[in-house]
């Protein structure tokens, strides 16, 4: 299997870009900005609300994270100027933090800041074990300051269900297994096992009346997020369903939608599309095998 995803990896790699980014349109959500915000103006009259998502990670420079931070504080107010329901979602290593914890810490209070003033709100992305200590830090930091930023936590981690509890009961969250390839030391492995966790903090969360972003594509997790719900009584204002842009899920949203339960897309968009997509493959090679299998549907 692993020939078999070094394979798929190489393919997709030797593919001109040009061919790649007409089938990368189905999961991004336009190259620039004008497309996004067509895109954004349908789908919110679908019914949708959406998180924005610059793509990218990893800058190398002080300046460039800063250049980075300057566009979602752009992107903020053209939020506003357009009145799209939308929110967005920063990656750490995007807005700094390969350069310094105090640069990240800076550029997300920075970001909390103008986004209490255009009364929206920050997700911060997850990434590796790597940077899950410091990306929790720096929420706890800023979030002493400026309530309108949350979290995501990873199911397949072992640590995500004692990082939650100790998490204050106000918290705002998105839940999902994880992408990231890590060890068997710090993460389940087991598909099974990974669901269990996501339900048990699931479970959990809405007990405590967290406000969860339930972010998954996997059948049998919807189907069980509604038997908690029911089993809490959690009220519409507490929860909401997430999912990526591009991924088939139509009888999924238009259930959630008919029972009035807000549905979340995750769109990223922007010319970091392609080196970005590459590296995800990189780093896990069965985003390969779900891209081929699109392709040649």
């Amino acid at each position: 299997m692993k020939q078999i995803n070094k394979l798929i990896y190489q393919i997709l790699k030797a593919c001109p870009k040009g061919i790649v980014k007409i089938f990368s349109k189905r999961y991004v959500a336009g190259f620039d900005f004008s497309e996004t915000l067509k895109i954004c103006k349908n789908l919110n009259k679908e019914g949708f609300c959406l998180t924005l998502d610059i793509l990218g990670e990893h800058t190398s420079s002080e300046e460039d994270s800063k250049k980075i931070t300057l566009e979602y504080i752009n992107l903020l107010k053209t939020i506003k100027e357009h009145n799209i329901d939308a929110n967005i979602s920063v990656k750490p290593t995007h807005i700094g933090l390969d350069q310094g914890y105090d640069l990240f810490k800076n550029n997300l209070t920075e970001l909390a800041k103008t986004a209490q003033q255009y009364s929206n709100f920050i997700r911060i992305d997850m990434e590796s074990s790597k940077v899950t200590d410091d990306t929790i830090n720096a929420y706890n930091e800023v979030f002493k300051k400026y309530q309108n930023i949350g979290i995501v936590l990873q199911a397949y981690m072992h640590r995500s269900f004692k990082d939650l509890s100790n998490l204050p009961n106000t918290l705002n969250f998105r839940l999902c297994k994880g992408i990231y390839k890590e060890s068997k030391e710090i993460a389940i492995q087991d598909k099974r096992e990974i669901n269990e966790n996501y339900l048990k903090i699931l479970d959990y969360a809405l007990s405590k009346g967290m406000y969860v972003g339930i972010a998954t594509h996997d059948d049998n997790l919807i189907k069980e997020s509604y038997k908690l719900i029911e089993k809490h009584n959690t009220s519409r204002d507490k929860f909401e369903f997430q999912a990526l842009y591009g991924v088939p899920m139509d009888s999924w949203h238009k259930h959630n939608l008919s029972n009035n339960y807000k549905v979340r897309l995750y769109l990223p968009f922007g010319d970091n599309w392609y080196d970005y997509s590459l590296r995800r493959i990189k780093e896990n090679p069965d985003i390969a095998k779900y891209v081929l299998k699109n392709i040649f549907k």
